[in-house]
C-alpha cells in the first residue's frame, strides 16, 4: 500500500494515527487485493491493516490470492460496511478453513490499544485524497442504514453461498417429485433443466434491500387508475417508503447509494439491480416529485456523484445499444424541468440536464425509447367490464399503455 502520510505534515499525520480510526487486519494472504472505500491494494508480506481511518461510513473489500493461481489471481470479492468512531480501533482476522473474514471482540480488538504505536510500519495510511470522493458517495449512509440493509452474516459477497431447497440424494426422493433418475439419459434442454435442483441463497447472507410492490397500482383500482399508476409510479414509491422508511423519505438515499456501493466496490450484481429500480421509480414519480422537491434536490445531487464514477458507456444494453438509463432520466426532467416544477429545484434539474449532456453526449431531446405500448395487468375481475371490451378482450385482462 502506498502511503499518503508522506507528503503530510508530520505533526498533522502523527495527530491523524492516535485521533483517526484504526483496522487491524491479522493473516490476510500475501498477494491478495485489499480495499478500503474507492481505493484497492494488492498486499505484501508486512500488511497488518489501514490507520489514520476518518471517523464515519466505511466499506472494507477484499478479494483472496487463489491457491495455485497466476501472479494477481484473485476470487469472488466481499465486503463489509463499518461505522467508526474516533479513535475506534477493529480488528479482523483471516479464517483460511472458512477462506473469511472475521471480526474479533471488540475487547480484544481494544487490547490491541497499547501496541499500536509497534504496529504502526505494518499499518497503511488511509488515503485522505481520495476522501471527498467517498464521501460523496455515502453521504446519506448512517450506523442505522447499515444496520438495516447489511446481511446478518455481516459480510457482502459477490457470489454468495447458495444451497439447495430440497436435498434429493436418494432415487425416492426424485421420484416423489416426478423427476428422471439420474442415471437415465437425458432426452432433451428442458429435461435436464429440470434435472438440476432448485438453490436458494444461504440463510443470513442476504442484502435486506427494501422489496418492490408486486403491484404498482392499490387494489381494487379501475382500468383507468391503473393506466394513471403505471404512467406515474407515485403511488408503488410511496409504498415503498411507507413499508421502510415512514415518514422519512430522504432515507431512501442510503438504500441508492448503499446498493451503488455494493455494485461499484464489492462487485455485487444484485446491488446494481437494486439501484436501477429504486432510481426507476424515483424517475418515473411525478406527483411524488412535487410534494417532495427537497428530497429530488437531494436525488440529482447523488445521480451527479455517481455517474461520475462510472465510464459513458456503461450503462448502454450490449444487445440493443440503447441506454436505458437516458431514457430513464428523460422521463425525470420531464417533469422536473417543467414550469410546475419547484423554482429551485427546476434551475438545478436544468443545470443537471446540461451536464449530462455535455460529459456523457446523451440527447434528452429525442423521444424516449419506451414510448412503445406497455402491457400492464389488469386486476382479477375487469376482464369482462363491459365498458373495457374494446381495449380488453374477454378472456384477457392485460391492456396496452403508452409507457
Amino acid at each position: 500500500m502506498a502511503g499518503s502520510s508522506a507528503e503530510m505534515d508530520p505533526e498533522l499525520a502523527r495527530q491523524l494515527f492516535f485521533q483517526g480510526a484504526t483496522f487491524v487486519i491479522l493473516g490476510f494472504p500475501e498477494g491478495s487485493e485489499f480495499g478500503i472505500d474507492s481505493n484497492s491494494w494488492q498486499v505484501g508480506p508486512r500488511f497488518r491493516g489501514v490507520k489514520m481511518v476518518p471517523p464515519g461510513v466505511h466499506f472494507i473489500h477484499y478479494s483472496v490470492k487463489r491457491k495455485g493461481g497466476a501472479y494477481g489471481e484473485t476470487g469472488p470479492r466481499s465486503g463489509m460496511f463499518f461505522y467508526l468512531e474516533q479513535k475506534n480501533i477493529h480488528l479482523l482476522k483471516w479464517d483460511s478453513k472458512e477462506e473469511e473474514m472475521v471480526t474479533a471482540s471488540q475487547d480484544e480488538a481494544e487490547n490491541l490499544r497499547e501496541q499500536l504505536t509497534s504496529l504502526d510500519p505494518f499499518l497503511g495510511p488511509y488515503p485522505y485524497e481520495s476522501l471527498r470522493c467517498w464521501v460523496s458517495l455515502s453521504s446519506h449512509i448512517t450506523k442505522e442504514a447499515i444496520l438495516k440493509l447489511q446481511p446478518t452474516c455481516g459480510t457482502i459477497c459477490s457470489f454468495p453461498e447458495v444451497l439447495p431447497i430440497e436435498v434429493m440424494t436418494h432415487t425416492e426422493d426424485r421420484v416423489k417429485h416426478n423427476l428422471p433418475r439420474y442415471d437415465t439419459v437425458c432426452q432433451n434442454y428442458k429435461e435436464g433443466l429440470s434435472r438440476l435442483p432448485q438453490m436458494k441463497q444461504k440463510e443470513g447472507t442476504e442484502i435486506r434491500f427494501s422489496q418492490l410492490p408486486e403491484k404498482m397500482y392499490p387494489e381494487n383500482a379501475t382500468p383507468a387508475e391503473v393506466t394513471q399508476h403505471s404512467m406515474d409510479l407515485s403511488y408503488a414509491l410511496g409504498q415503498i417508503i411507507e413499508t421502510h422508511y415512514p415518514g422519512k423519505p430522504i432515507e431512501l438515499l442510503a438504500e441508492l447509494q448503499f446498493s451503488f456501493v455494493c455494485f461499484l466496490f464489492g462487485n455485487v450484481y444484485e446491488g446494481f439491480e437494486q439501484w436501477k429500480n429504486l432510481l426507476n421509480l424515483l424517475c418515473r414519480a411525478e406527483s411524488f416529485s412535487l410534494q417532495h422537491p427537497a428530497l429530488y434536490s437531494e436525488v440529482i445531487s447523488v445521480l451527479y456523484y455517481q455517474l461520475a464514477q462510472v465510464p459513458t458507456d456503461f450503462f448502454i444494453d450490449i444487445v440493443s445499444q440503447n441506454n436505458y438509463l437516458t431514457s430513464t432520466l428523460q422521463v425525470l426532467f420531464s417533469f422536473l424541468c417543467s414550469p410546475t416544477s419547484d423554482k429551485a429545484l427546476r434551475k438545478k434539474a436544468v443545470r443537471f440536464r446540461a451536464h449530462l449532456t455535455k460529459t456523457f453526449q446523451w440527447d434528452f431531446e429525442e423521444d424516449p425509447l419506451d414510448c412503445a405500448p406497455l402491457v400492464v395487468q389488469l386486476p382479477d375481475g375487469w376482464e369482462n367490464h363491459t365498458s373495457d371490451q374494446a381495449t380488453c378482450p374477454k378472456g384477457n385482462n392485460e391492456v396496452l399503455l403508452p409507457s
